[in-house]
């Protein structure tokens, strides 16, 4: 039994499926979720924010979850979560949120577990290793899988250079990953699949190579792009402005609501704007970040 009380866990946010990618691709991004986790009987905090233990259904199913995987006696928790990556946006809040309580837990506990086993817990937690390998490893993260993808085999993970940036519009419009998946086809014809895994080969070989001008024109996902765009005003319309303005190729983030594109920082600027006007011309406001790659993943801001 480990003699701390209170850990901090700084998680990096995530775009997943990076065009036809699906459940398999990840890229952490440098955007940061923060998560204490604390022993009950230490003296609480309350600076760093409210405890959610009480209210989050996700915070004490992780919870549960690592006491049940470790097999470690339960002891009470306090969670505490700040940050800026946004809800229901793309962006694997979810898995910072997880990432944070079971990397936290892990330490209080005595666990120690490895990244490694971070991401299989978020993997069968989530049901998909795309965000949870990004997030606790970082950098682009290509996951393998066997039939399910809740149990995730082994992960490569590759380092992205600063020169490559990452634009990232959210429009204030929320969507569930849970309720996106419901929109997707049961089929798909032969020619849109393979169209979809050349797409996959192409980025793959752009962002290991590092070679990232080979991003140019590499997403044409038919796998489940065309069908949540369709539900986000403005998001395909967002894409092509940003790519017509300078950007190398761009995709919806994860399920949405956010779409990125990826440039270089000279053009970042000029990309940025012009996908927030296309939300704009249907009426919906957005929030814009300029974001490079993380690539150290979660990280131990405190432990004491």
């Amino acid at each position: 039994m480990s003699s701390l009380s209170r850990v901090i866990c700084k998680v990096p946010g995530s775009t997943s499926n990076c065009g036809s990618g699906f459940d398999t691709l990840g890229l952490a991004l440098a955007i940061y979720n923060e998560v204490a986790v604390e022993r009950a009987d230490r003296a609480g905090d309350d600076s760093f924010g409210p405890d959610v233990y009480p209210v989050s259904e996700m915070a004490r199913a992780t919870v549960a979850s690592f006491f049940e995987t470790s097999g470690i006696e339960p002891f009470d928790v306090r969670i505490r979560i700040r940050g800026e990556v946004p809800q229901a946006r793309g962006l694997g809040s979810s898995v910072t949120v997880r990432g944070g309580i079971l990397g936290g837990l892990s330490l209080l506990a005595g666990a120690n577990w490895e990244k490694e086993k971070l991401v299989e817990v978020i993997t069968e937690l989530e049901g998909h290793p795309d965000n949870a390998s990004a997030s606790i490893l970082g950098g682009f993260t290509v996951s393998r899988f066997l039939d399910d993808p809740a149990k995730v085999e082994t992960v490569t993970q590759i380092e992205i250079g600063e020169s490559l940036r990452f634009v990232v519009v959210s429009p204030e419009f929320e969507v569930l990953t849970s309720a996106s998946r419901g929109v997707l086809p049961e089929s798909l014809d032969f020619a849109s699949a393979i169209s979809s895994i050349n797409s996959v080969a192409c980025v793959v070989a752009a962002l290991a190579s590092g070679q990232y001008e080979a991003l140019a024109g590499a997403v044409h996902d038919k796998i489940h792009e065309p069908y949540r765009l369709q539900n986000i005003p403005g998001a395909s319309d967002a894409i092509a402005a940003g790519v017509s303005a300078g950007a190398y190729t761009g995709w919806l983030s994860g399920s949405g609501s956010s779409v990125l594109c990826a440039c270089s920082a000279e053009v970042a600027a000029e990309v940025m704007a012009a996908m927030r006007e296309a939300f704009q011309a249907v009426g919906l406001e957005s929030v814009g970040r300029d974001l490079s790659a993380d690539n150290s993943g979660l990280q131990i801001s405190l432990s004491e």
